[in-house]
């Protein structure tokens, strides 16, 4: 049962770290809090909503526990189950939303493990969904008498379109969208859906967020990258709707003619317009190389609710896993993201990043989809002025079971991507840079070179 305590005298009796607990938890309840020595009698506790007693010795719990019983208050004694009427709980609370764990007083270490697993599962923003159903309680009550339907709409505020970008903290999008579905019951019209945008992270499937596994739960439909790998989409509903959408170096799907990007960005708003929950799932994370923003202006001018989940980015996660810090004190304290497939016109970017490297204070390139195109890279490299000795690293499905590092200098960029672009090669990252040479020293093991 939870008590509204807001206003009402809570009595803390004894001290020390125990009793100081319990009186900042009735603070923060809104409880009148007084605090009361070991010597009180029942006159001190008589109007209290309820009493905590934490003297530390067992003479003076049970004599305050029978003064706060004569004065007919509920008591909680810290430590002592047989002497309570009532269990202190251990407690989740965000901004209102209260979850409570209790053991019964066999092992408050549990409900302590058992808190701390709810609080990682629960969204940091629940608060707010909680404030936007409190904000058409009334309305939805008035305009939707049949108690089926009303159930209806709540259970898809709570868990739907609105719910998403209240949790994304997009309040005012939430309370549209909420307005709109509520006329939309009202007038027995199907509701959209809503498209989230979600980074799938480098490949390991323990590196998803929170967020985006909790998306995966709860999709219709997921589109989604060839490069994501099967761990990753094994993470979704059971029932949920997969489709690859993705393609592979040249712009096709392996074994078929692929999908364009406008037929992608028209495949979210058909299926939003049909109301399904729809997963956008894309290879690292979408607005890095990865034409999430595209897909997010389609959404938005057609006039339909759509998040984003930012994912662990290639360059990130591959340089880490590989042992490479991408900016390092006596190496480099800058990095710049840059794709092997630049587009027409953007030449005059490799000059600069040449010469930020060689300068003192140091550089670090990540070329992302570089390895196919690795003598392009190269010669631009060494056309700008590079040093040819500059360290290179390249790394293959990075952070996976498989993942593979090519260590060695600029010049010999084309032969040990050859490593790289054999088969079923999986993707690959590029690192031009001192802090290179540093994913030999983290025991990654080297790759011969293609003689």
């Amino acid at each position: 049962m939870f008590f509204d305590l807001a206003g009402r005298k809570v009595v803390v009796a004894g001290d020390g770290l125990a009793a100081d607990r319990r009186a900042e938890t009735a603070r923060s309840a809104g409880a009148n809090v007084v605090r009361l020595a070991a010597t009180a009698t029942a006159a001190d506790f008589r109007g209290a909503a309820a009493a905590f007693i934490a003297t530390g010795t067992l003479e003076g719990d049970t004599a305050l526990q029978r003064a706060a019983k004569a004065a007919g208050v509920p008591v909680n004694v810290a430590d002592r189950p047989a002497l309570c009427d009532f269990i202190l709980p251990a407690i989740v609370d965000r901004d209102g939303v209260v979850v409570a764990i209790s053991t019964g007083g066999a092992s408050p270490t549990l409900a302590s493990i058992l808190r701390g697993r709810i609080e990682a599962a629960l969204p940091e923003r629940i608060g707010a969904l909680a404030k936007l159903a409190k904000t058409f309680r009334a309305q939805a009550n008035a305009l939707i008498p049949d108690p089926a339907r009303r159930r209806g709409f709540w259970r898809r505020l709570v868990e739907g379109p609105a719910a998403r970008l209240a949790l994304a903290g997009d309040e005012a999008g939430a309370r549209r969208v909420a307005l709109g579905e509520l006329d939309a019951v009202r007038r027995r019209l199907s509701p959209v859906g809503i498209a989230h945008i979600v980074g799938a992270g480098p490949g390991d499937p323990d590196l998803l967020t929170l967020r985006a596994a909790q998306l995966l739960q709860e999709a219709d439909a997921i589109l989604h990258d060839e490069l994501v790998p099967a761990a990753i989409l094994g993470r979704a509903r059971r029932d949920a709707e997969l489709v690859s959408v993705g393609k592979r170096a040249g712009g096709k799907e392996r074994g078929s003619a692929g999908w364009a990007q406008a037929e992608i960005e028209a495949e979210l708003v058909r299926r939003v317009l049909a109301g399904q929950t729809v997963v956008r799932l894309k290879a690292g994370d979408p607005f890095i190389f990865g034409r999430g923003g595209e897909e997010v202006d389609a959404l938005r001018a057609a006039g339909l609710p759509v998040s984003v989940v930012p994912g662990i980015t290639a360059a990130l996660a591959c340089a880490a896993s590989a042992g490479i810090p991408l900016t390092h004190r006596r190496f480099a304290s800058a990095v710049t993201f840059v794709t092997g497939h630049g587009a027409e016109g953007r030449e005059a970017a490799w000059p600069a990043l040449a010469a930020q490297v060689g300068e003192k204070g140091g550089h670090t390139i990540a070329i992302y989809m570089g390895a196919t195109e690795a003598s392009a890279v190269r010669d631009r490299l060494l056309d700008a002025g590079m040093d040819p000795a500059t360290p290179v690293a390249i790394v293959e499905n990075g952070t996976r079971p498989d993942e593979r590092v090519s260590v060695g200098q600029l010049s010999d960029l084309a032969r040990l991507a050859a490593i790289h672009t054999r088969g079923e090669a999986g993707p690959s990252l590029i690192i031009v840079g001192e802090v290179a040479g540093l994913a030999a020293a983290a025991g990654q093991p080297l790759l011969a070179e293609v003689s």
